[in-house]
């Protein structure tokens, strides 16, 4: 991969809103506004919102537009210590062991510190996004932290506050930079106060109409305009409706390269029976929309468009 010079972070809201779009994220002026000031209060981010809305993908776009490594924790279930920060490399340290006792070198002191130093050290992503360089502090993910139980979410406490890890073996690592944090959360369960308030807060909702037709003509240039309108209006609608899963802006992106693969330039009820499976993942809700509120739905985004057209 081809390293990318580290850029500095926007000065202005306007230029923030410039750099997501440049890097074709559409946000709205209030995402904006709360990433600017996490960069320049230099506190992390925390984002709640519904599966799909695009807020893993935040972090993704401002480590490309800063010219930055975005560094990744995926949370889930029984997430420790060992796979979160750091581990050492047991097997190559009893190799060296072995090798050691082999040619006669059997002092305890200077073996322990050999097989206990930086090369047999495997570092997970805390420790990783530590150890940026001043104006090159990487983007640190922590991606869906809900998944994670509250004794991993207290350590992280810690981490957030201090920006440091004691490794016992080698002492304390402390980030010369503290990293740009993105939190990301579903919402499956709450996150305590505690860690709450180390951050600056943003509720990622759905967008509304304009800005996701806006956000398919940027991901799927190709598509009909006719079409990216009414698969557009049609997931907005779908989204009014109670379903187990609404779908989000990457089943709206899914969807738009789907017909736009089959050379589709407009909906119909047999093309959303077909593929009806790259936007809903229950079959409850398939059901739903193939019993005919999809044709409801259809036959007033028809109506909605010609009104506005005529």
């Amino acid at each position: 991969m081809t390293e990318t010079q580290p850029r500095p972070v926007p000065q202005t809201i306007d230029e923030t809103l410039d750099l997501l779009a440049g890097a074709d994220y559409v946000a709205d002026r209030s995402l904006a506004t709360v990433l600017f000031l996490s960069l320049r209060m230099r506190r992390p981010l925390f984002l709640e919102g519904e599966a799909g809305v695009g807020k893993t993908e935040i972090a993704k776009v401002l480590a490309a537009a800063l010219g930055r490594r975005l560094i990744r924790l995926q949370c889930y279930e029984g997430l420790d210590v060992s796979s979160a920060v750091y581990e050492w490399n047991y097997a190559a340290q009893m190799i060296e062991i072995r090798m050691e006792e082999a040619v006669g070198q059997v002092d305890r002191t200077d073996m322990e510190k050999n097989v206990f130093s930086e090369k047999y050290l495997i570092r997970r992503p805390v420790l990783e996004a530590l150890t940026g360089t001043s104006g090159a502090a990487p983007v640190f993910l922590i991606d869906e932290l809900d998944r994670t139980d509250e004794a991993f979410e207290a350590f992280l406490l810690e981490i957030l506050s201090d920006f440091q890890v004691t490794v016992p073996e080698l002492g304390t690592i402390r980030a010369e930079e503290p990293p740009i944090v993105i939190i990301t959360t579903n919402r499956t369960r709450e996150i305590h106060d505690a860690l709450k308030r180390r951050c600056l807060y943003h509720w990622v909702d759905y967008p509304d109409a304009a800005r996701e037709l806006e956000i398919v003509r940027r991901k799927v240039p190709h598509a009909n305009r006719r079409l990216s309108e009414e698969v557009v209006r049609f997931i907005q609608r779908l989204r009014d409706i109670e379903l187990f899963k609404v779908p989000g802006v990457a089943e709206t992106i899914d969807w738009a390269s789907a017909l736009t693969e089959l050379d589709k330039v407009a909906l119909d009820p047999e093309t959303i029976s077909d593929t009806i499976g790259v936007l809903l993942k229950y079959q409850d809700d398939i059901a739903r929309i193939e019993q005919g509120e999809g044709r409801r739905i259809l036959k007033d985004v028809k109506a909605e468009l010609a009104a506005a057209a005529g």
